[in-house]
C-alpha cells in the first residue's frame, strides 16, 4: 500500500473527532470511545499490527490517562469543590474583587498569569481545571471560563511541568537544551505579548473592550515574556515559564490596584487570616509541586524512588511504565487538600464525601481522557502517525518550514501533550531540517511551539474544561469556540518560523 493511501486512512480518526466533536456537537466520551475501536481495527488490519500488541498499546494509554493525568483532573476539581464546601471560594472572590472588579482584568490575573504558574509548576491539566473553576464560581459564563482558560494556556506548555517538554525534545532530537529553549522562547515571544490582548477581546466579545486596558495588557504580556527568555538564554529549560508567570501576576496585580482599583472595593473585609486559610490549599500545591520538582533534587529523588515499573506494551520499542505514587502532580494536590480542608475545620468524614462526589462527578471525563491517551498510544506504536508525518514532509519540500508547527500542533491534539509531541517529531524534524538545509534548532522549537497551539483543541484539554466548569458533554461548543484562535496561531507562527528558516 503506497504512503499516500496510508495517509488517507491515518488521519481518518483524526478528522473523525474533529468532524463528531465540532459539527455532530457528539459528547466527548462517546465519540473518543468510538474512534479508539476503529484506531486499533486500523492498526491491526492495514498497519498490521499484532493484536495484542495493538490491546496492549491501549492498556498503557488507559494507565498513563488514569495516573498522571486523571488523577490531575480529580485532584484540581476536588479542590475547588473542597474550596465550595468550606466556603473559601467567597473569600477567595471577595478578594479578588477588591484588586479590581474589571472583568478583563481578573481574566488576566487568573486564566493566564494563575494558570501560566500552575502550568510551570505542574502541568498535566491543571492550569486549565483550577483557573477555569475559580472564574466559573466567581460569575463567569462556564463556556467562556472553559474556553479562555484553554487560550490562555498555550505558551506556557512550551515549558511546563518544570520544562519537561523542552528537555525531553532536547534529548530526542539530541540537540543542546540551553540553545533550543532559547529558540523556542524567541519563537514564542509574539504570542506571550498578543495572547493577552486576544483573552481582553475574548471577554468583551468586541475589539473596543480593549479600551482602558491596552497597557496593562501589553505589560501582563511583556512581563511574562521578557523574564521568560532571560531564563531560556540563560538559565536552560526549567525555569523560563515559573519566572515568567510569577513576573506577570505580580505586575498584573500592582498595575490592578494601582490604577484600576476606582471600581473595586477598597477593602475585601477578609482579615490576612482567612484569605490566608482561604488560600492555603492552593499555597500547598504550589509549595508541594515545587519541592518534588527537579529544581529540588533531594527531595525529588527520595519522593521519585516510591514507585512502581511495569512493561505493559509488548511490543518493539516498548519502554517501562512507571507509576510516581507519591511525586506526581495529582497526589500532591490532593494531599495539599485534604490538609488545607483540615485547617479550613472540614472534618475528615466531610472531605471524603466531597472526594466521592467529584469522583461521581468526573466519570464521563476519565472515561473520555482513558480513550483519547489509548487512542494516541495505537496510532504512535503502529506507525500512524508516522504516515502522516511523511507525506506531509515529502509533499511540501522547501516549504516545509510553514507546515513545520501544525505538525507539532497535531502531535498535541491526537496526545494531549505538548511532550509527547515532541518525543512522537522531534528527531523528525531535526532530520527534515537537514535534509532542506534549515537550522535544526529552529524546526525542533517549531514543533514545540507548534504544539502549544494544539493543546486547546485537544480532546483531552476540552475533557479538563468540561469537567472544571459542569459542561461535560459540551466539547462541541468549545472546539468551535478554540479551533479557530489554533487556526490562526499555527498560521502566524508557521509564516514566523519560514521566515526565521530562510535567513
Amino acid at each position: 500500500m503506497n504512503s499516500f493511501v496510508l495517509f488517507l486512512i491515518a488521519i481518518i480518526p483524526i478528522v473523525w473527532l474533529m468532524v463528531s466533536l465540532g459539527v455532530l456537537k457528539m459528547p466527548a466520551y462517546k465519540t473518543c470511545t468510538a474512534t479508539l475501536i476503529l484506531t486499533v481495527i486500523l492498526s491491526i488490519f492495514v498497519w498490521k499490527m499484532p493484536a495484542f500488541n495493538s490491546l496492549s498499546a491501549v492498556l498503557e494509554g488507559i494507565a498513563l490517562g488514569l495516573w498522571p493525568i486523571s488523577i490531575v483532573i480529580i485532584s484540581a476539581i476536588f479542590t475547588y469543590n473542597l474550596a465550595l464546601h468550606t466556603k473559601s471560594m467567597e473569600t477567595i472572590k471577595k478578594m479578588l474583587s477588591s484588586i479590581t472588579t474589571d472583568k478583563r482584568i481578573q481574566v488576566l490575573i487568573l486564566a493566564w498569569g494563575f494558570g501560566g504558574f500552575l502550568e510551570a509548576v505542574a502541568g498535566y491539566g491543571t492550569a486549565v481545571a483550577i483557573p477555569a473553576s475559580i472564574l466559573s464560581a466567581m460569575g463567569f459564563e462556564p463556556i467562556f471560563a472553559a474556553v479562555i482558560c484553554l487560550i490562555a494556556n498555550t505558551v506556557p506548555t512550551a515549558f511546563g511541568a518544570v520544562g519537561i517538554p523542552v528537555t525531553t525534545l532536547s534529548k530526542v532530537a539530541n540537540l543542546n537544551v540551553g540553545t533550543l529553549s532559547y529558540a523556542v522562547s524567541l519563537q514564542l515571544l509574539i504570542f506571550i505579548i498578543l495572547i493577552p490582548l486576544v483573552l481582553i477581546i475574548i471577554t468583551t466579545r468586541s475589539i473596543k473592550g480593549l479600551k482602558g486596558v491596552v497597557g496593562i495588557s501589553l505589560l501582563s504580556g511583556i512581563s511574562f515574556g521578557i523574564p521568560q527568555v532571560f531564563a531560556a538564554k540563560y538559565l536552560g529549560a526549567e525555569l523560563p515559564a515559573l519566572l515568567g508567570s510569577i513576573c506577570s501576576m505580580a505586575v498584573t496585580i500592582f498595575i490592578a490596584k494601582k490604577f484600576h482599583s476606582s471600581d473595586a472595593k477598597k477593602e475585601s473585609g477578609v482579615s490576612f487570616k482567612e484569605g490566608f486559610l482561604a488560600w492555603l490549599p492552593y499555597i500547598l500545591v504550589s509549595i508541594f509541586i515545587i519541592a518534588t520538582s527537579p529544581l529540588f533534587i533531594g527531595i525529588s529523588n527520595a519522593l521519585g524512588h516510591i514507585k512502581t515499573s511495569i512493561v505493559i506494551y509488548k511490543g518493539e520499542g516498548a519502554q517501562p511504565f512507571v507509576f510516581k505514587w507519591i511525586a506526581t502532580p495529582g497526589v500532591l494536590i490532593i494531599i495539599a487538600a485534604v490538609i488545607g480542608g483540615l485547617i479550613q475545620g472540614a472534618k475528615l468524614g466531610e472531605i471524603v464525601k466531597v472526594f466521592n462526589k467529584t469522583l461521581n462527578q468526573l466519570t464521563k471525563s476519565t472515561i473520555t481522557v482513558l480513550a483519547i491517551v489509548a487512542l494516541a498510544k495505537v496510532m504512535g506504536y503502529s506507525g500512524m502517525i508516522t504516515s502522516i508525518a511523511k507525506v506531509l514532509v515529502s509533499s511540501t519540500g522547501r516549504f516545509y518550514p510553514l507546515i513545520s508547527p501544525i505538525i507539532g500542533a497535531l502531535g498535541t491534539f491526537v496526545t494531549g501533550s505538548d511532550t509527547s509531541s515532541n518525543v512522537l517529531f522531534g528527531a523528525l524534524q531535526t532530520e527534515v531540517a537537514k535534509s532542506i538545509g534549515v537550522n535544526p534548532y529552529i524546526l525542533a522549537a517549531a514543533n514545540t511551539s507548534g504544539a502549544t497551539a494544539g493543546k486547546m483543541i485537544s480532546p483531552q484539554s476540552i475533557a479538563v474544561a468540561t469537567s472544571a466548569t459542569g459542561l461535560i458533554g459540551s466539547e462541541g461548543k468549545i472546539f468551535n469556540s478554540t479551533v479557530k484562535f489554533c487556526l490562526g496561531y499555527v498560521i502566524i507562527l508557521g509564516i514566523l518560523v519560514y521566515i526565521l528558516s530562510s535567513i
